[in-house]
């Protein structure tokens, strides 16, 4: 991670808009506020440094950031004073260590725009509204600086003018997984982004997903609430952490089983906040990983007989979705300069569905 003292311009930096936001492709660097964070610039006060504000402080030393927008992201908890998010008004004091983060890696490279299809739901001149395919990359990172959503953006846009794929002020709203499959908005306008991660920082989209789980939860309908940070044991996992662990993130997720398939279930998952992983941290927490999720022990059999018919079954249907059995099917928002409600709805992709036709084929024939 690089550091940068006080006289560094951050010519990329420009006018900047956060909104820290849920499920990511990787491994960030900061967690502030429950959310995967990525430093993009770092600042150590002089020794002789005279109290000032942090807003005031930073201003003068990013030449192209205004102090609205520098407030902009202290308010959405994107100023890190010696690892603690702080707000406008906090007063820098000497050798204190400031951090700018947000929600996606630094593109330390160019942004190489690529031909890579996409399944647009909905575009206007304001927002565009993508069904990402499993598998894809959205921000380019470490070990995936090309073919990712943001490089596929690039290439739809190499015609707009109005668009640079590296200005942080417009694209993508928010993340889901790599493998999670599903709705997402990305901004045209900086005002579109700021009015769209507004309401998803105030909780007010409609975000449903469709998973398939191992075993079936009981209750059939209920609510998780488990606060969600690091997993001390393992830094590529997050863990539903106790109460008072200051590192966990206030997390809810509410679900309700759609079909019971005997040893796994389909289930919906609403999302009330937005953490890294929550879903399927939630729902392993509740004894009821996902179908086919590695990192969260759900691509080994759980659940039923061990026979070797049932493994070689089991196995089958590994084979059919090999990655997590997540899905964001439906999302839901008010347009940022109509001022209507929109909604949007993904279908399930091929082999989700065809996981879930394999199951039902299987309960069919076990019921007889």
């Amino acid at each position: 991670m690089e550091e940068f003292d006080k006289d560094f311009p951050a010519d990329d930096m420009q006018d900047f808009d956060i909104e820290p936001e849920m499920e990511t492709d990787g491994a960030g660097t900061v967690d502030c506020a429950g959310t995967e964070m990525y430093e993009h610039f770092r600042f150590v006060v002089d020794k002789g440094q005279q109290l000032l504000r942090v807003d005031k402080y930073l201003v003068t030393r990013m030449e192209k950031s205004s102090r609205n927008r520098i407030q902009q992201a202290a308010d959405a908890g994107c100023i890190l004073v010696n690892g603690k998010a702080v707000k406008s008004n906090y007063r820098v004091k000497p050798l204190d260590t400031i951090q700018i983060v947000m929600d996606r890696p630094r593109y330390e490279l160019e942004i190489i725009p690529e031909d890579i299809p996409l399944d647009i739901v909905y575009e206007d001149d304001a927002l565009l509204v993508v069904n990402k395919p499993a598998g894809l990359v959205v921000h380019p990172g470490h070990g995936n600086y090309s073919g990712t959503l943001v490089n596929a953006l690039a290439w739809h846009f190499r015609d707009n003018p109005d668009y640079d794929v590296s200005d942080p002020r417009l694209g993508l709203v928010h993340r889901i997984d790599k493998d999670t499959s599903g709705l997402l908005v990305v901004a045209k306008t900086p005002d579109a982004k700021t009015h769209l991660g507004r309401q998803f920082f105030n909780k007010t989209t409609k975000r449903e997903y469709n998973a398939l789980v191992w075993g079936v939860p009981d209750p059939k309908k209920g609510r998780i609430e488990g606060n969600i940070g690091r997993n001390p044991k393992d830094r590529l996992q997050m863990a539903v952490l106790p109460d008072d662990d200051p590192s966990g993130k206030h997390a809810v997720t509410h679900y309700e089983v759609l079909e019971d398939f005997i040893h796994v279930s389909l289930v919906k998952c609403v999302l009330e906040t937005g953490r890294t992983h929550q879903i399927r941290v939630h729902m392993r927490h509740i004894g009821h990983p996902l179908f086919s999720d590695a990192r969260y022990g759900g691509d080994v059999i759980l659940r039923g007989e061990r026979s070797g018919s049932y493994q070689k079954f089991v196995g089958n249907c590994f084979a059919l979705c090999p990655r997590q059995a997540l899905h964001a099917r439906t999302l839901g928002f008010v347009h940022p300069d109509t001022g209507e409600e929109m909604f949007f709805t993904a279908p399930i992709p091929a082999d989700m569905t065809a996981l879930i036709e394999k199951w039902r084929s299987y309960v069919m024939t076990t019921v007889r």
